[in-house]
């Protein structure tokens, strides 16, 4: 019986032994799937992480943050799962000699238990990433404009230095060019520092910046030749016109001795003062002009072109004075030789507009009649006012003038109301 028993018990062994290594065998593949499912979570974990960090650096929009708040929890979660993971593994040596089954098929359980937990956070942070798409697209998008945005911005700047040092090649200074040039150097240095330092928007749009000004820098070096043989030639253009105003400007006396010897005073009165004035503008652009002499040999080019400018609206000034004085001269010669011309074609512009008023009609508009027969009566004073002994011609035309005027305003009034039809 002994010897049975020690049979039987031998035999039991064996059997109780299988028993254990077939669970040790199920716990070892419970702990390589919860292995492998840790091992999946920590892949797609760090993945998500490089795309987070993609669209924190792009985007601060509220949903952005939002974003960063829910992978805040969600890794949260993921160290939850992870430490019970953790603990599972380090609650047993499965390797050791002699694990009882019970102990075998806690680990096993306690495995499971984790990998299901793994699964299952593993799940929620593919459904986090899912919902990162449009981000996540919008902020690939704009890294994808940064490197060529930034290449953009250095090779303007390259171009600008070129074209800098080809116009001083041929004895310019173009100082303020330079100047411009250097302040952009601390930009240049912001975008080799990158976006990491300074945001991914802000060195885009700081490299478009720095395009901008390069390209303006090299576009104005490449014409500053060009701009300055223009401004050469405005200065010999308005000094040669500067002499001829200041001939022209010597016949105005005796315009205006004519005027005074054969019209009214009300017809030259207000042209007194032009030889007095038209000298002293002609001082004035002399001045600036010898300003713009002096500013060309320094180089200094917009000081050439805002002195030339001034020079320009004086001469200008001067020359629509001096004008004046001999267009007074010669209207007044014709009216007095014949105011009938004047008469006639004023009449004939309030015949017109009354025309006009009446087509399609039987009576005449009162808001459009008032103001014709205003301007006959208007008109009928003037032609008055021609009789004596030295009648105010300047005022007649200005009187008639008015008429016609007034006339158009009537005509424009008509069209508007009948909707932009063809008038006269």
């Amino acid at each position: 019986m002994r010897h049975g028993r020690g049979i039987v018990t031998a035999t039991s062994r064996r059997w109780f032994g299988g028993r254990d290594e077939s669970r040790r065998a199920e716990a070892q593949a419970a702990k390589d799937a919860a292995a492998a499912a840790f091992y999946e979570l920590d892949t797609a974990q760090r993945d998500l992480r490089i795309s987070m960090e993609t669209i924190t650096a792009v985007d601060r929009s509220p949903a952005a943050r939002r974003a960063v708040e829910g992978f805040a929890e969600l890794g949260r979660r993921i160290d939850e799962a992870s430490h019970a993971y953790i603990e599972a593994v380090d609650a047993q040596d499965l390797d050791q000699d002699g694990l009882e089954g019970a102990v075998a098929i806690r680990a096993k359980e306690d495995l499971d238990r984790a990998k299901d937990g793994l699964v299952q956070v593993r799940a929620q942070l593919d459904e986090f990433e899912r919902g990162l798409s449009t981000l996540l697209g919008q902020a690939e998008s704009q890294l994808a404009r940064l490197a060529p945005a930034v290449e953009r911005a250095k090779a303007a700047l390259l171009g600008a230095s070129n074209a800098l040092k080809a116009v001083r090649s041929q004895g310019m200074k173009a100082d303020e060019l330079a100047a411009r040039l250097a302040a952009l150097a601390p930009e240049l240095t912001r975008l080799n520092q990158g976006a990491g330092q300074h945001g991914v928007q802000e060195t885009i749009h700081r490299a478009n910046q720095v395009l901008r000004e390069a390209e303006a820098i090299r576009a104005e070096a490449e014409r500053l030749p060009e701009r300055a043989a223009e401004l050469d030639r405005r200065l010999v253009s308005l000094r040669t016109r500067a002499q001829a105003l200041t001939t022209r400007t010597g016949q105005v006396d005796p315009i205006l001795s004519e005027l005074r010897r054969r019209f009214s005073a009300a017809c030259w009165q207000d042209l007194q003062a032009v030889p007095e004035q038209a000298s002293g503008s002609l001082r004035q652009a002399e001045e600036r002009l010898q300003e713009a002499g002096k500013a060309r040999g320094e180089q200094r080019w917009a000081d050439v072109g805002a002195l030339l400018a001034t020079v320009r609206s004086l001469l200008q000034s001067t020359d629509e004075a001096v004008s004046a004085a001999g267009e007074r001269l010669r209207v007044l010669n014709t009216v007095a030789s014949d105011p009938q011309e004047e008469i006639q074609r004023t009449r004939f512009a309030i015949r017109d507009a009354q025309r006009l008023a009446m087509e399609g009609r039987t009576v005449p508009d009162p808001r459009q009649a008032g103001p014709l027969d205003a301007a006959v009566a208007r008109l009928e004073r003037a032609v008055a006012g021609l009789s004596g002994r030295h009648p105010d011609y300047w005022q007649f035309l200005q009187e008639t003038e008015g008429v016609r005027q007034a006339v158009a305003r009537v005509v424009a009034d008509i069209r508007a109301q009948r909707g932009g039809g063809t008038g006269y």
